[in-house]
Order: structure tokens, then sequence, then C-alpha cells
């Protein structure tokens, strides 16, 4: 008989996760391009103008970024079992049973296999959530003191502006209606978030890569549908998965 007679289907990932997962991949490269041509602007010769308006693009698709990523937190709290965070994250007695259960495993020379997020998988998540987090609260920081875009982008007009008349006549990259010593201390409050934003930038740019290679591996290894599972939801096993009740 055929081994492929006997593999098993499992329903995985909900429509809700992949439909995060992509939107989220297209937002992330679409920032990542975006945000390589702003930090080499001076090299490539970009005008002021030219730098806003890749910023004021840069800030629009981090508005789906975070609406996106936000959504997905949420639904961590109410989504189906293995798109819950109990289920993704590296925390709790479910994951020291499976830490547990893939050292043992390994050791007998058996690996086993796991319909959600392997024990290493769960590590991942947190490290990526942890970072497309940090980018998108020092995004938002960084969308209002640079090209005064909401949702901070009026008041920091406000702080800025020599007078409240003045603070329509704010505009960015323009020194008119502008108050500089202001000016000088919102540039301050915004230096660490900006600082946050660059590192973290390059941390993501690492782990994403990361991300592509293990799930490759894992692919070629384990045979189970990993990357097909983000479109179609499901993944097949040989056995039953140790998280499948």
């Amino acid at each position: 008989m055929n081994d492929k007679t006997k593999l098993t289907v499992y329903p995985v990932w909900d429509r809700a996760v992949r439909i995060f997962h992509w939107v989220n991949v297209l937002c992330v490269l679409g920032l990542i391009g975006i945000g390589t041509v702003i930090l080499n602007a001076k090299l490539l010769g970009v005008s002021d103008d030219g730098k806003i308006l890749l910023k004021t693009v840069h800030v629009y698709v981090g508005y789906l970024f975070v609406l996106n990523l936000t959504w997905r937190i949420i639904w961590g709290f109410m989504g189906s079992r293995y798109a819950r965070w109990g289920s993704a994250l590296p925390f709790g007695a479910e994951y020291k049973r499976q830490r547990t259960a893939m050292a043992e495993g390994q050791k007998a020379g058996k690996p086993v296999g796991f319909l959600g997020h392997n024990p290493i998988g769960r590590l991942m998540v947190a490290m990526l959530f942890l970072l497309l987090t940090t980018q998108a609260i020092t995004g938002l920081m960084l969308a209002g003191t640079d090209v005064y875009m909401p949702p901070l982008g009026n008041s920091m007009k406000e702080w800025v502006a020599v007078d409240q008349a003045a603070v329509a006549e704010i505009k960015p990259y323009s020194k008119v209606g502008v108050d500089a010593a202001a000016y000088k201390e919102m540039r301050a409050l915004r230096k660490p978030f900006i600082t946050v934003h660059y590192y973290s930038f390059y941390a993501l740019l690492a782990m994403v890569l990361l991300h592509i290679i293990a799930v490759v591996i894992a692919e070629v290894r384990e045979r189970n549908g990993l990357i097909s599972a983000m479109f179609s939801g499901k993944k097949v096993f040989l056995e039953k998965p140790f998280d499948v009740d």
C-alpha cells in the first residue's frame, strides 16, 4: 500500500489567521522596501518633496499594518484553538509539555509532530510579534513627529507652533510657523523612538530571513504541508500530532 494513503488531513489555521499572515507579509515587504529607500534617500538623490511623499506612503501602509496586527492580537484571545496565544506563545503548561516531548523525541530518534507551532516555532512567533509591535508603536510616534500625520500629528503641530494661529501653517520640512525651541524639544522626544525603530528594522529583517529559512527546512524534513497550510488551512501527517486531542 502506498504510504500516501495513510496521510491524515488536519485543519489548523483558520481563515482570519491566514488573511492576517498574507496581509502582514505584503505590508512588511512594502514597509521594508519604502523604508530602505528613505534610509538611502541622500545617496539616491531624493529631494525633500520626494522624501515627504515616501514617508507619507510609508505611513499609510503602516496604518494597514497596524490595523492588521491589532486584529491578530485580538483574534489571539477569541480565535480557534491554534490561533490563540495559549497555543502560539512559549509560555504555560502546554508549552512545557510540548518542549519535553520534542526533546525526548529527538533523543529517541523519533521526531514528534506538531499541528500548531512547535516549541521552537513558538519562540519565533514571540520574537516576531514583539518586533512587529515595536515597529507599530514607534512608527506611529514617528508619523506624528516627522510628517505630522495621525494619531499624534496635530498634537505635535500644536506643540511646535509659535501660536495657535500658526498650527495650520505647520508642514513637514518647513520652519514656517515653527517655534525653534519647541521644535528642538519635540525632536528630542522623537529621538529614542527613531533609534528603536531603526534597530528593530534590522532585527526584523534578520528574524524574517530566519523564519523563511526555518519554514523551508521544516517543510523539506517533515513534509506536512507547512507552507501550503497558510493557503489551505490544513496540514497532513502520517501519525497523530502531539498537540491534537
